[in-house]
C-alpha cells in the first residue's frame, strides 16, 4: 500500500476506529508496565484495587464491543471466517459452559476466565484491527519495540547500578509482588524482575525480544538504518542480560531452541554435514562439562537447583517435579478438568487452591480434556500460519520464540502471565494479518521483496 493511500485512510478514520485502535495500542505498550503501575497505584489508592488491576480486561471488552460495531457497520464479518478463530470462540465458549457444572465461586471464576481467555481474545482483536486497517502495522510493531526497549534497560540498571530491592519503594512486597527473588534462597544469586511480575516472566519476555532482534539483523529485506542498528543492538543486548539475570533455566532453554530454530531456517540449507556433525560435538562436550561441574557451586545451584547445603527441605526440582505428577492424576481422573479458577492465582480466591506449573496440564484442569484439545490445535494452526510465512522476519520471529516459549509452558504455565501471553499473541496476529503466505522454503532465503497489499 501506498504512503499517499496510508495517508488518506488514516485521515478517514472515524472515532470509533480511533478508539477501537488505540485501545488496543493501550493494553500492547502498557503491558510491559502493568506490574509496577498497578503494584504503585494499588498502593497509592487500595479501595479502588481490583478496578486499577484490571484496566486491561476494561479496555479489551470495550475494544470487543467497538470491533463488534466496527465488523457489522463495514460488513467485515468475513475477516473472521477461518478455522482458528471458529477454535477460538468454541474454546471461550467451553469456558463459560463449564462454569455451572463445576463453580469455583464469583471470583476465582471471573478471574479464571480473563487468564483463560484474554491472550486469545487479544489476538482476535488485534488481527481484526490490521485486516481492516493494515497502514497501522508499523505503529504496532513500534509500540512493541518500545516496551522492549523499556524492559531490558530497566533489567540492565537493576543489574549493574541500581538497588536489587529498588522496587520496594513502589509498593513491592510482601503483599504485592516480591521485588526480586533469589535461586533456592540464595542471596548471591538474585533474580531480577524488571518490569514484569517476577523472573520468569521476565526471561520468556527475553526470548521474544531476542528473537525478534536476531532475526530483523538476519532477515530484514530493507537496509536498516544506523538509529536503528543501535535500537536493536540496544534491545538484543540488553535481552541478553535480562535473560541471564533472571536465572530462569525454562527460558534459557526456550532461547537455545527458538535461536536454533532461527539460525536452521536461516541457514539449514547452507550448512554442511560436517558443521553439523561438528555442532552435535559441541553440545555433547557442554553436556560432559555439566556433568563433570556438576559439584561446583555454579553448576549444582544455578543451573541444577540441587544446593548439598541448601537448608530448605526441598527445592525447586522436587516442586517441579510433585507439581507434573499432581496434574497428570488430576487430568487423567477428570476428563471434564475441574472448573475455571480451578488453578493457578484464581484459585487462591476461592476456598481450594491449587498450583499447576505446567502450561497444558493447567488447561486440561481447567477446562478438561476437550478444551486442551482445542487449545492445542489452535497453537498448531498459528504455528503452521507463522511457517508459510516465514519469508518475512517477523514471522520466522514469532515462529521460533513461540516454539520457545510452548517449552517454557512444560514446566511453568506461561500464558498465564498477562505480558508475556499479550506481548506474544499479539506479534502471532499482527503477522498473520499483515504477512502474505509463502508457500515454498526457498522462498524464505532469498532476497525477494514480498509482494505489498
Amino acid at each position: 500500500m501506498s504512503a499517499k493511500r496510508q495517508k488518506h485512510n488514516t485521515s478517514r478514520l472515524s472515532l470509533l476506529d480511533k478508539v477501537f485502535i488505540g485501545s488496543l495500542l493501550v493494553i500492547f505498550g502498557g503491558i510491559v508496565l502493568h506490574a509496577p503501575l498497578t503494584v504503585g497505584f494499588s498502593t497509592l489508592f487500595p479501595e479502588h484495587d481490583l478496578l486499577i488491576k484490571s484496566w486491561k480486561e476494561i479496555l479489551l471488552g470495550i475494544a470487543l464491543v467497538l470491533f463488534v460495531v466496527l465488523l457489522t457497520t463495514k460488513k467485515q464479518w468475513s475477516v473472521l471466517f477461518s478455522k482458528p478463530f471458529y477454535l477460538i470462540a468454541g474454546f471461550a465458549a467451553l469456558n463459560v459452559l463449564l462454569i455451572p457444572f463445576f463453580y469455583t465461586g464469583a471470583e476465582s471464576t471471573i478471574a479464571g476466565i480473563f487468564i483463560n481467555v484474554r491472550y486469545l481474545l487479544f489476538f482476535v482483536l488485534v488481527y481484526g484491527a490490521l485486516r481492516l486497517y493494515p497502514q497501522h502495522y508499523r505503529l504496532f510493531l513500534m509500540v512493541f519495540g518500545a516496551g522492549a526497549f523499556l524492559v531490558v534497560v530497566f533489567a540492565v540498571l537493576q543489574t549493574t547500578v541500581l538497588p536489587h530491592d529498588v522496587l520496594k519503594y513502589i509498593g513491592y512486597g510482601e503483599y504485592t509482588i516480591a521485588p526480586f527473588l533469589t535461586v533456592d534462597e540464595n542471596i548471591n544469586y538474585i533474580r531480577i524482575n524488571s518490569t514484569l511480575r517476577g523472573p520468569n516472566p521476565l526471561g520468556a519476555y527475553a526470548v521474544i525480544s531476542l528473537v525478534a532482534v536476531l532475526c530483523a539483523w538476519l532477515l530484514a529485506k530493507r537496509k536498516l538504518r544506523q538509529g536503528e542498528y543501535w535500537l536493536l543492538g540496544i534491545i538484543g543486548a540488553g535481552s541478553v542480560v535480562a535473560l541471564w539475570a533472571s536465572y530462569s533455566r525454562s527460558a534459557a532453554l526456550a532461547a537455545i531452541v527458538a535461536v536454533g530454530v532461527v539460525l536452521f531456517i536461516v541457514y539449514g540449507r547452507t550448512v554442511s554435514r560436517w558443521m553439523w556433525l561438528s555442532l552435535l560435538a559441541v553440545a555433547l562436550v557442554i553436556g560432559g562439562s555439566l556433568y563433570a561441574f556438576r559439584d561446583t557451586q555454579f553448576v549444582s545451584q544455578v543451573i541444577l537447583h540441587e544446593d548439598p547445603l541448601e537448608g530448605n527441605d526441598t527445592n525447586s526440582n522436587d516442586g517441579h517435579a510433585a507439581s507434573l505428577i499432581e496434574g497428570l492424576e488430576r487430568m487423567a481422573r477428570q476428563p471434564l478438568g475441574g472448573g475455571v479458577g480451578s488453578t493457578g492465582s484464581a484459585s487462591l480466591l476461592g476456598d481450594s487452591p491449587l498450583i499447576i506449573e505446567n502450561q497444558y496440564l493447567f488447561i486440561a484442569h481447567e477446562t478438561g480434556w476437550l478444551g486442551l484439545a482445542l487449545f492445542l490445535a489452535v497453537s498448531y494452526m498459528i504455528l503452521v500460519g507463522l511457517w508459510k510465512r516465514r519469508s518475512h522476519w517477523l514471522a520466522v520471529a514469532v515462529f521460533a520464540s513461540g516454539l520457545g516459549l510452548m517449552v517454557i509452558g512444560l514446566v511453568l504455565p506461561v500464558w498465564v502471565d498477562d505480558t508475556v501471553s499479550i506481548i506474544w499473541w499479539g506479534l502471532a496476529a499482527i503477522t498473520l494479518a499483515i504477512v502474505p503466505v509463502t508457500t515454498t522454503a526457498k522462498a524464505s532465503l532469498s532476497g525477494r521483496k514480498l509482494k505489498k497489499k
